[in-house]
This record gives structure tokens, sequence and C-alpha cells, in this order.
């Protein structure tokens, strides 16, 4: 494998809550709003652009979304927010982060979010829309508590979760509210990987390393892309429905400059140098 381009310098968007950066083949989305990395409206603002801003830069192939500091990914919605807003804004907003998140689900591009720290309630929702999830051993717990607060998980974590570990599973966890350490998340397949590291900056790095194999030259990026596509859009439908997208995206990496170095380099007999087109 390559060795990866170093980031750039991280850019806060306008509303201060998301931090932007973009290096070897990547872009790093860090949620900024400490002690915990609460969201908010503005934060939401804020990753909304992060994700189309990366959705539509070329030379983006993965996606990393990652939390500030050592103790939280993200503890969810900002509480205190949710107590001073209107119901009517509660519902928008509601919308809001289901679309952002929605945004970035079907973003043609690899997700993987860099749980470092605790990453419960809508922190785990979030994640949940990430096409995978690596934490840091040891770093802390996750789980959907909003019962404990006489509300059900509302960014998309009833769907998400029991589409992850089945129906019963899901409502056991959400119906009890408990938060559980990132062993029994692997276990239950919410997490799939875990990877040992000194500080958070040591997993950030050892988390872009690894996510670097999915880019160009080591891995055909697009396919990558449309790979995670077929999945994430297929997934809910028919399987005649499924097939079909499957098959539409499929030519077009027939087209792909990328499908002909992988079968030049396959009848060849040498390593393939992809370019990510």
């Amino acid at each position: 494998m390559t060795e990866r381009a170093p980031l750039g310098s991280a850019e806060l968007l306008p509303n201060g809550k998301v931090s932007y950066a973009t290096g070897g083949g990547m872009a790093v989305l860090t949620l900024t709003n400490p002690p915990a990395n609460g969201y908010s409206y503005e934060m939401m603002r804020d990753l909304d652009e992060a994700v189309l801003r990366a959705r539509m830069d070329e030379d983006v192939q993965v996606i990393v979304l990652a939390g500030e500091g050592e103790k939280f990914f993200c503890a969810g919605a900002d509480i205190s927010m949710l107590g001073a807003v209107t119901p009517t804004f509660k519902y928008a907003f509601c919308l809001h982060a289901n679309e952002t998140l929605l945004r970035l689900e079907h973003t043609p591009k690899l997700v993987i979010a860099a749980l470092g720290g605790h990453c419960v309630g809508g922190g785990l929702e979030v994640a949940l829309a990430a096409d995978m999830r690596w934490s840091r051993k040891g770093s802390g717990k996750c789980g959907l508590p909003e019962v404990n607060l006489g509300v059900l998980p509302g960014t998309g974590g009833t769907q998400r979760l029991a589409r992850k570990v089945g129906a019963s599973k899901a409502i056991e966890l959400m119906a009890t509210g408990r938060n559980f350490d990132y062993d029994e998340a692997e276990r239950l397949g919410l997490v799939d990987r875990q990877i040992e590291a000194a500080d958070d900056a040591a997993f950030l790095d050892a988390v872009l390393d690894a996510a670097y194999e999915f880019c160009a030259p080591n891995k055909a990026s697009m396919s990558v892309g449309l790979i995670k596509r077929a999945v994430q859009t297929g997934i809910d439908l028919p399987l005649e429905s499924g097939l079909a997208l499957e098959r539409e995206l499929q030519q077009r990496l027939f087209t792909s400059a990328d499908a002909k170095e992988g079968i030049a380099a396959f009848t060849e007999k040498r390593k393939p140098k992809f370019s990510g087109s």
C-alpha cells in the first residue's frame, strides 16, 4: 500500500460546530462542541454542508466522521437546546437531522465513523448512518437511552438499529435504555473494528491509515462507493428491483478506467494501480 498524504489544516465551518480537513483522498469531518459534542441545529447545518462538500469534491474518496476530544464521539442532541425550543422547532430539527444523515448515507463514497470516547443517544444514531464504525478500544460506551427522557431515538435510531441487530434486539436495547461497551457493540455487529491506541490523536491516525486502504491507488474507490450505493439503496428494495440497481451500477463501472486497469492487471499478473476514475 502506498503511503498516504497528510491531512491539510482543518477549517471550522460557518456555525463553528464541525471542522473539515482533507488529504490522502479522504475528508475528515469532526464534530466540535465540547465537552460532549452534543449536536444542535447549528451543528447539523455544518454537518450538512460538510457532507455536500465531500460529496462534490472529486479528490475525496473516503469520508471519516470523528468527534473532538478524548471522552466523546458524540453524546447526542444538546438537551438544554431541546428544553428551550418549541415542539414545532423540535420536529423541524429532527426532520433536518434525518435529511442530513440520509445525505451522508446515500453519498457514493465510503463513510467510516471513528468512535473515540462515548457514543450515546443521537451520537450513535449519527454513527449508524456511516457504512462502518471503528472504535478506540476501551474508550467508552454506546447505546440509545432516550427512553430515560420519556422519548424515543428520533434521529433514525429506531430504524437503523433494527436493521443492524434485528427488531427484537433493537427493541430490548432501546426499551431498557442501557449503555454497553464497545466489546458488546462489536459482538452485536454495531462496531466493525476496534483499534488499540494510546490517545485520541493516535486513534485517528490509525483510522486514517486503515481507511486509506479504500482509496486509489490501493483500491478502486469508485467501485467501493458504488458497492455502498448498491447495498444502502438496494437493501430495502424487492430483490428484482435491487438486482436492476446492481446491473445499472455495474454498467457504470464497466466503462470506468479502474475496471480496465483491474482486468488488465489480472490478465498481466501484476498488482493494479487504480486511479479512482
